[in-house]
């Protein structure tokens, strides 16, 4: 059971202005602003992810749960950094260079951000160069990139061998044309076939490099 029920339905549903009014009302109140995210919304979005991932869910349901989500991060997060709340780490994400596409890579932030982690949007058609930058001028501990198209999945082992001077950042790869095995050819530490399962592979990652 969340701790605000109505919290965790509105997120699951993405009731957008509800989930807005139900943090703003807490917020009014004073309410502390952490557990509403850790134990109601995390959670609720975590669900969706799951049902996602199970194909009881598809790409619609994914974004507008995501929508609310952010709605409601949008009204936290100010609050979590006056605070001096620190995220779990800092990770950046891109689509790879001559890739345009998007939606996904949007569903891996929220899912990310979701979860407690400082997200630098490298945007798309992104070459090795804006990850490096992220990575040694912005503090990234982790990159992740995506591409929808196979003609342009090729650019990750590009990225990949841009990236072996930095052995220390793993890099997480996704999209729907890749596979796992494609993925360990090129030598990438990770990859995740949807956002949920992005998260999980960062966090497991993460623990071991600690």
């Amino acid at each position: 059971m969340a701790v605000n029920e109505a919290l965790y339905q509105a997120v699951a549903s993405g009731k957008k202005k509800q989930v807005q009014q139900i943090v703003t009302e807490a917020v009014e109140r004073g309410d502390e602003v952490l557990p509403l995210l850790d134990e109601s919304m995390i959670p609720a979005m975590q669900e969706v992810g799951d049902k996602f991932s199970r194909g009881d869910a598809f790409i619609p349901e994914m974004l507008i749960a995501a929508r609310a989500m952010q709605a409601g991060v949008d009204i936290i997060e100010p609050l979590l950094v006056n605070s001096g709340h620190k995220p779990v780490a800092r990770v950046c994400i891109g689509t790879v260079k001559g890739d345009l596409h998007d939606i996904g890579k949007n569903l891996v932030i929220i899912m990310m951000k979701s979860a407690g982690f400082e997200v630098i949007d490298l945007g798309t058609d992104c070459e090795v160069e804006k990850y490096r930058d992220a990575v040694i001028n912005q503090g990234a501990k982790v990159v992740l990139a995506s591409a929808l198209l196979s003609t342009t999945m090729t650019y990750m082992k590009t990225l990949v061998d841009g990236m072996k001077d930095l052995p220390d950042v793993p890099i997480v790869l996704g999209g729907a044309p890749l596979t796992q095995e494609y993925v360990d050819e090129i030598g990438a530490h990770g990859y995740g076939r949807d956002a949920s399962d992005a998260v999980r592979i960062v966090k497991d990652l993460l623990a071991k490099t600690a």
